[in-house]
């Protein structure tokens, strides 16, 4: 930080400073709302963060910190839009394959995605029933814990309903592999040499 700026930064919280006396000062008469007045600077502050971190990455930018960085001016990656605020712990954990230490919100995020096909692999009714049974007390058991980290969202699943859709996946993946067969068998009796002789007896 060179001289200017130091000066432009002391100048600034000297401002910041006699503003706050005035704002006590009218509270202490009473002619300020007090609630008005935290929700002011709430917002003030919010402005001042974003108004900072803009201007180090403007500075960053003159300095030439971000040349060579393939992202940017780009979204980073896998960012959809929505707000996570563990999307960098999600991708590493699915870049670096990890497995068994993430907090727990991020495990069930992980197997929720993954859980219909866990079941399709399955072949008996009581089984599916069973996982998902197993899955959703483990969802219970991790909105009760209050240890910190992200919160669970992932939501429950309907088993009846699960096991409905099961059935009807099972049936589509018969019918189409029963589709397959008939095609395939259809396809080698074509490609089979037809006899265009018979042999006589």
């Amino acid at each position: 930080m060179n001289d200017v700026d130091a000066r432009m930064d002391r100048l600034r919280r000297a401002a910041r400073y006699r503003y706050q006396q005035l704002v006590d000062s009218e509270i202490e008469r009473g002619t300020l709302d007090p609630d008005e007045v935290r929700e002011e600077r709430r917002l003030l502050q919010a402005a001042d963060v974003a108004a900072h971190a803009r201007a180090r990455v403007e500075e960053a930018e003159r300095r030439g910190v971000f040349e060579g960085n393939p992202y940017h001016g780009k979204p980073l990656p896998s960012n959809d839009g929505r707000h996570d605020p563990d999307w960098w712990i999600r991708q590493k954990i699915e870049r670096e394959d990890i497995r068994g230490i993430a907090p727990p919100a991020l495990a069930l995020r992980t197997e929720d995605a993954g859980l219909d096909d866990a079941l399709d692999a399955l072949s008996i009714e009581s089984d599916v029933r069973d996982v998902l049974e197993d899955f959703n007390a483990r969802v219970k058991e991790a909105r009760r814990q209050l240890l910190g980290g992200p919160p669970v969202v992932t939501p429950l699943r309907d088993v009846d309903a699960e096991i409905t859709a099961w059935l009807e996946r099972r049936q589509e993946r018969q019918a189409a592999d029963a589709a397959a067969a008939a095609a395939r068998a259809a396809a080698e009796q074509e490609a089979r040499p037809r006899r265009w002789w018979r042999r006589r007896r």
